[in-house]
C-alpha cells in the first residue's frame, strides 16, 4: 500500500507535537510494509535520510484551470478574521493579500514563489497553494490512499482527491477551539467543517477530540475512529539517568506558550507552591504569543528569581530538560492529545496533567487536575516535590504503561481504517 500524505511539520520541521506525531506514525507504517510520501510546504537544505519519502511544495508549479476552483468557491465563504495563527493580520491587509489573484471571495497566490512553511501572517494564502501544488504531485505520484494532518492539509487533500479519485482520511490532531477557545476564527473552522465533510473518513487523536468533532461539527460518530497518539523511545539512556539538580526541585512546563496549554494557570500555581517550598525553580520551555504575559506576570507576582523562560528547545536540549527536571507539568485548557507527558514518562519523570487532555483518557498512573483549579494543582504539586517516594511509585508503574503506548498499536489501527475505506470503495464500485 501506497500513502500520498499531506501535513505541515515533519523533523526536522517541526514546531511542535503536530510534527513529532507525524514522524512516530509513518516510521510505524514504514515498519508495516507501507509506502509514504510526505508532502511538505518547504524543505531548507538537504531532505536527509528518512523513512518516507518526503516532497517539498515550494516551487513546484501548479495547474492554472482547477475545476475544484470553482466547487470550493461555492461551498466555502472564507472570511477575513483576526486570529493568532494569522500573527493577527489586519482586516484591510487580509483583504488585500485574498484579492491579489482572482479578487473573490478568496484566492491562491497569484505568483509561484516559495512557500515559507511557517504559520506566518500569510498562512491562508500558503495553505491554498499548497492545496493547487498537490494537484500537480497527485497527477504525478501512483498512491492508494490520501492522508491529510489538520486544517492546513484539507485543501491539498481535496486536489488530490478531484484529480485521483482516491480516498481521503481526514487526521485531527488539534481543532480550532482548542486553539482559541470560544473566540474561533471562523475561517478556519469553516475549513475544517468542509474538511470533515468531504472526507471519507475522520480519525481523531481522542475520545475528548471525537466528541468535539461530533457536537461542534455536526459529523457522525460512525465516520471518526480514535486512534491515540504514542511516544517514541529515544536512545539517549545516558540522559535518561541523569543526576537531578541537587541544589532544589524543577518544575517544568514544556510547549507552545499560548492559551490552549494554560501558561497562566502554571505561573499561578508556582506562586502558591513558592509560599510553602520556596527553592524550587520553573522552567517554562517553548515560545507563543502569551510569552510576553507571562514575563511580565511572573514580574508583577515576584517570583522572577525561581523562574527561568528558555524559548524553544529541540531534540538533545528537550532531553536534557526531561532529565533535569523532577516533576512535569500540562495544565492545558484543551489538549487534545498531549505527547509531551509521555516523553516525560520516558525519563522517569512524575507528571500532573489536565483532565481536559487526550491523553487522561490511557494514563493511569499520573496525577489529573481541572485546568483552572489552580489550588489543587499547586497542591498536587507541593505533595510531590515533599514526597519524593510517591514520584518514585508514579514512575516505576508508568514504566510499565509506557510498555504498551507504541505507535506499532496506532498504525495498526490506522491500517485497519485505510483497508476499511478502499474495501467500501471497491463494494461500490468506485
Amino acid at each position: 500500500m501506497r500513502i500520498l500524505m499531506f501535513g505541515w511539520e515533519f523533523p526536522p520541521y517541526i514546531s511542535g507535537g503536530l510534527g513529532t506525531a507525524c514522524f512516530g506514525i509513518t516510521k510505524a507504517l514504514k515498519e508495516l510494509g507501507k509506502e509514504i510520501i510526505f508532502v511538505l510546504p518547504r524543505i531548507r537544505g538537504e531532505k536527509g535520510g528518512t523513512h518516507v519519502e518526503l516532497v517539498s511544495a515550494s516551487g513546484i508549479p501548479f495547474y492554472e484551470a482547477s475545476p475544484l476552483y470553482e466547487a470550493l468557491q461555492d461551498s466555502l465563504n472564507i472570511r477575513a478574521i483576526d486570529s493568532p495563527l494569522l500573527s493577527y493580520m489586519g482586516e484591510d491587509q487580509y483583504h488585500k493579500l485574498l484579492a491579489k489573484a482572482y479578487g473573490k471571495r478568496f484566492s491562491y497566490a497569484a505568483e509561484k514563489g516559495e512557500l515559507s512553511g511557517d504559520y506566518g501572517p500569510n498562512l491562508l494564502t500558503e495553505v491554498l497553494r499548497y492545496g493547487r501544488v498537490a494537484e500537480t504531485i497527485a497527477r504525478k505520484e501512483s498512491f492508494d490512499i490520501i492522508h491529510g494532518h489538520d486544517w492546513t492539509s484539507v485543501f491539498a487533500c481535496l486536489h488530490a482527491q478531484r484529480t485521483s479519485g482516491k480516498p481521503y482520511i481526514y487526521h485531527v490532531h488539534a481543532l480550532e477551539f482548542d486553539r482559541s477557545g470560544e473566540n474561533i476564527n471562523r475561517t478556519i473552522y469553516d475549513i475544517e467543517k468542509y474538511g470533515m465533510e468531504t472526507a471519507d473518513h475522520i480519525i481523531a487523536v481522542s475520545h475528548y477530540t471525537k466528541d468535539s468533532v461530533v457536537n461542534r461539527y455536526g459529523i457522525s460518530p460512525e465516520k471518526i475512529t480514535v486512534v491515540h497518539n504514542a511516544v517514541s523511545r529515544g536512545e539517549s539512556e545516558a540522559l535518561r539517568r541523569t543526576e537531578k539538580n541537587g541544589d532544589g526541585k524543577i518544575v517544568l512546563f514544556l510547549g507552545r506558550i499560548t492559551f490552549q496549554k494554560g501558561p497562566d494557570y502554571f505561573v499561578e500555581a508556582a506562586r502558591l507552591v513558592l509560599e510553602s517550598i520556596p527553592e524550587v525553580t520553573f522552567v517554562m520551555a517553548g515560545t507563543g504569543d502569551m510569552m510576553p504575559r507571562m514575563m511580565e506576570k511572573v514580574a508583577e507576582l515576584q517570583i522572577g528569581r525561581n523562574f527561568r523562560f528558555t524559548g524553544f528547545l529541540r531534540g538533545a536540549d528537550v532531553e536534557r530538560m526531561y532529565a533535569m527536571s523532577d516533576l512535569y507539568v500540562m495544565p492545558s485548557v484543551s489538549e487534545p492529545f498531549g505527547i509531551s507527558p509521555l516523553e516525560a514518562m520516558l525519563y522517569d519523570v512524575p507528571v500532573i496533567i489536565s483532565k481536559q487532555s487526550g491523553v487522561s483518557e490511557i494514563l493511569h498512573h499520573a496525577l489529573k487536575v481541572d485546568f483552572w483549579d489552580v489550588r489543587e494543582l499547586a497542591g498536587k504539586m507541593i505533595a510531590l516535590l515533599m514526597h519524593p517516594s510517591i514520584g518514585d511509585e508514579m514512575s516505576e508503574r508508568a514504566r510499565e504503561e509506557l510498555k504498551m503506548i507504541k505507535w506499532e498499536h496506532a498504525a495498526e489501527k490506522i491500517i485497519s481504517v485505510y483497508r476499511r475505506i478502499l474495501e467500501k470503495r471497491k463494494g461500490a464500485g468506485s
